[in-house]
């Protein structure tokens, strides 16, 4: 892979780091219960101990973020192992927030 590429894909997952990365650091201390689906409002009536929940989604969207970080630093240094990282997160990866994703709420609920 040429130089542009890397470039490419490590821009473009700095891109997806940087959404997880905020909402990580500045919902933490929300009021509102961090939300997984943009949208959902079912959350409200859902979580009873808001603040321990979104620590808990804080530190699992930051995961997010780190996970991304280091996939976009692998595509610079070993393309393919690069591309082979995106397409797990962008897959498996998905699955496996999801489920972290209702321990915590069901932790919180």
């Amino acid at each position: 892979m040429d130089t542009v590429g890397r470039i490419v894909g490590l821009v473009s997952c700095l891109l997806c780091a940087f959404p997880f990365f905020v909402i990580g650091i500045y919902n933490k201390d929300s009021r509102e219960p961090v939300n997984f689906w943009s949208g959902d409002t079912a959350l409200k009536d859902l979580v009873k101990d808001v603040k321990g929940y979104n620590t808990e989604m804080a530190g699992l969207y930051k995961r997010c973020a780190l996970f991304f970080l280091l996939t976009g630093i692998l595509f610079v240094v070993f393309p393919a192992a690069g591309i082979v990282f995106i397409a797990f997160g962008c897959s498996i990866g998905i699955y496996l927030v999801y489920r972290a994703y209702k321990g915590i709420l069901g932790k919180y609920s």
